[in-house]
């Protein structure tokens, strides 16, 4: 899968950022952050379902369900006091949740260096959402070969 061959979800989520500068780029990143999705009821109250990504500086946790279609659901956690790592798991629940297996799969593992924010956060950062977006595909693998 070459960097266009993205779902159509993760394009728009690339193009909006690389339309803006630098600055604007962080605002955007903030959006998305205040739009992380809550947790639907039944894994509200489920924490031990959720894995945490080690790889973040912030206390960030995801759960991935995949359904009887094969369709992607991807669920995460992270508190408001860490808005990059907020923005980065929305970008993931927003871009991934709804694509087949297989999409998700496809996407290519750095993906997160392709929204033009490499330059406007640190690069331990940039290798969180790279590790979230890798975390994603295990747990979907693991799924799927249950």
């Amino acid at each position: 899968m070459t960097e266009r061959d993205l779902p159509d979800s993760l394009i728009q989520i690339q193009d909006d950022f690389l339309e803006l500068d630098q600055r604007d780029r962080l605002v955007l990143l903030l959006e998305f952050a205040n739009e992380l999705p809550e947790l639907p009821p039944r894994y509200a109250e489920h924490p031990d379902l959720f894995e945490r990504v080690e790889e973040c500086q912030s206390p960030v946790y995801i759960f991935v369900e995949v359904d009887d279609d094969r369709i992607v659901h991807l669920f995460a956690t992270a508190p408001k006091e860490a808005p990059t790592t907020r923005g980065f798991a929305s970008i993931l629940a927003q871009g991934l949740s709804g694509l087949t297996v297989e999409q998700v799969l496809d996407v290519p593992d750095d993906f997160p260096n392709t929204i033009g924010l490499t330059e406007a956060v640190s690069p331990l950062r940039i290798r969180g959402m790279t590790a979230m977006l890798g975390r994603t595909k295990r747990q979907i693998r693991e799924k799927i070969a249950a």
